[in-house]
This record gives C-alpha cells, structure tokens and sequence, in this order.
C-alpha cells in the first residue's frame, strides 16, 4: 500500500492531479459560499426579505437548484455570431480565475506554485479576463454588447494602475515579490520597533488598502461600478446574448474572481493564514490556514458586496474621473510615503 502511494506521488500526474482538485476547491468553494451568504441572504436581509427559503435548509440548495437550471437550458449562439470566439469567451474569463488562485498560499507548506514573483504573476493574469470580455462583446454581433465590452475594457485597463500602485506599497514594506514571503513579513515584522502583532500591512498600509478595495470592485464590475454590464442601459452587456452554461460561467466566474481577489488582499494586508501571537512556522497553520483565510475572505467580500448593494451606479466620466485624478494621485503618494519610511525607520 504504500508503495502504491509514494509511486503515485513521485509521478506527474498524482500530485498534478491533486492541485487541480484542490484549484477547483479554492476557486469553486468560495465562489458558492459568497453566492449564498451575500447575494441570497445578506442582500435579502437588507432589502427587508428573506430570500430563497424552499431549496434545501434555510434556502442552502438554491445555488444547486440555479446551476440545474442552467444546465437544462438551450446553449443559443446568434446567427450572425462568431461561433468559435462567442464559444471560448467565458472560459477565458473563467481562466484568468483559475491562474490567479495559484501563487495564493493557504499555510507554510499549503500553496499550488511558490513563484519569486508571485504578486507580478497575480497582476498579469488578471488582465486576461478583459480579451475574455472582448472576445464576448465583439463575437455576440449585438450592439449592446459590443458597447459593453468597449466600456469594460475602458475601465478594467483604467483600473488596473491604481490596483498595481496599491500594491507597490505592500511590496515596498515587505521588500519582496513572493506571496508567501509577504505573509512571513507580515507575522515577523515590527511597526516602529514593536513587534507583540507582528505588522498586519493594513495598520500601515490602509490607504493602499482601501485604493485596492475600490480598484477590486471596478474590476470586477460591480456597483457601483457596473456600467458595461448595465442593465437600465445595455440589458446585460456583454452577456446579453448568451445563455444556458455559458451565461453560468461568466456568473461564476465573477464570483469566483470576487473570492480569489478577497485572498490576495487579505495576503497582501491581513497577514493571509496567519494569526498574531502564534509562531508562524507552526504546522498548526497547514491544517487550519485555509480556514483563517475563509474568514478573511469574508470580512474582505463584506466589504465589497455593502458597497454594492448601497451605492447607486457611476456615470461613465465619474468613474474615469474618480481613477485618473483621485486614486492613481493618491497611490503615487502613498508609494513615495511608504519608500521615505521604509528608508528612515
């Protein structure tokens, strides 16, 4: 028996295999909890309703019974479409989730790929979703969608500066590219010679912080920042014309990418899977590391889905405005702030 077991994780595809499920835990997971708890319920409970209840205990199934339904649907293409790209568009967007997840570490030793440049890795995949949301728009042969991926583009690429910036300052304190070392930097460091909680970044941090909620939340076009996909105005953006699985995937795939990101901020400024006043070499940490980070995923996407079930949508020149001469203006400072300190103390 176990020599069947070191054989199988001394080739390629045992431990190949292993990460991928483990991949669609960490994205798929999320991605439903964060469907359930905030969209079925927290926003039902600030709309005054109670929300899905008939579907499994307390409404806990609904995700399953939507996802069904899904599946039972036609998969319509438009006649004049571009089969082939309107086909591939939603794994794309799908795809840059599932590349995103993998320099997210979960403890010491629990990560997919500890890469020397895992923020730089991070930030560059994550513009892969906007050929995605391009390839929907220009593919569907429909006005409304076409309008909706050229203002998808036009703010994801916008708000990709100020998402970069805010991060610098965290790269700039912990003098590293490495998610996991930024973490360690995190649970060992001092904040002006003190070091009883460690230096959580978001103590020094808080601007780039809040720079990277408001930058996440335009990335993920949500509102208030959902002017490609809105639907007073272009019914669904991009997505109008599709429908069945393929509209579910860019559903989970905007879920999914809301719960990835929530990671990456909460490694970047709440110390990932680590909690102060334990040694952060504990192997303590590889068994309930992931769980630290499930609780500060949801503190993080609290944040961002109050914002979006509070605040009315964005014009288009105020969202460009509140980007070009408020946050990037900010971040650069915060940038050139933090390098002062980082050389003075």
């Amino acid at each position: 028996m176990s020599g069947w077991i070191d054989t199988f994780f001394d080739s390629y595809w045992g431990p190949t295999g292993l990460r991928t499920l483990g991949g669609l835990v960490a994205v798929l997971l999320p991605a439903g909890a964060l469907v359930y708890i905030y969209l079925f319920k927290l926003m039902s409970f600030v709309q005054s309703r109670i929300g899905p209840m008939e579907a499994g205990p307390q409404g806990s199934l609904q995700l399953l019974a939507e996802v069904g339904k899904a599946f039972q649907k036609e998969d319509i293409f438009p006649r004049k479409a571009d089969k082939i790209v309107f086909a591939l568009a939603p794994f794309v967007v799908l795809m840059s989730t599932f590349l995103l997840v993998l320099v997210v570490p979960f403890g010491p030793d629990a990560w997919f790929v500890n890469l020397d440049t895992g923020i730089y890795f991070a930030l560059a995949v994550s513009s892969v979703s906007v050929i995605g949301i391009l390839m929907a728009g220009w593919a569907s042969a429909s006005k409304y969608s076409l309008l909706g991926g050229l203002r998808a583009a036009g703010q994801l690429i916008a708000y990709e500066l100020p998402l970069v910036l805010a991060v610098m300052g965290v790269v700039i304190q912990a003098g590293t590219l490495n998610m996991q070392d930024i973490v360690l930097a995190q649970a060992e460091g001092e904040i002006f010679g003190w070091g009883g909680i460690g230096n959580p970044f978001i103590l020094t941090q808080f601007v780039g912080f809040a720079i990277f909620l408001i930058a996440m939340q335009a990335e993920l076009t949500q509102p208030p920042f959902d002017m490609p996909v809105a639907e007073s105005e272009l019914v669904s953006g991009y997505m109008t014309e599709y429908s069945g699985v393929r509209f579910l995937l860019f559903f989970i795939g905007e879920f999914a990418t809301a719960g990835v990101f929530a990671m990456i901020a909460s490694v970047l400024f709440l110390g990932g899977w680590w909690v102060p006043g334990i040694d952060p070499d504990s192997n303590l940490f590889n068994i309930v590391g992931p769980a630290v980070m499930f609780g500060k995923v949801l503190f993080v996407t609290l944040l961002i889905f109050w914002f979006r079930f509070t605040y009315p949508r964005f014009r288009e020149d105020q969202l460009q405005r509140l980007c070009w001469k408020f946050l990037i203006p900010i971040s650069l400072l915060n940038i050139v702030v933090t390098g002062v300190l980082k050389v003075v103390f």
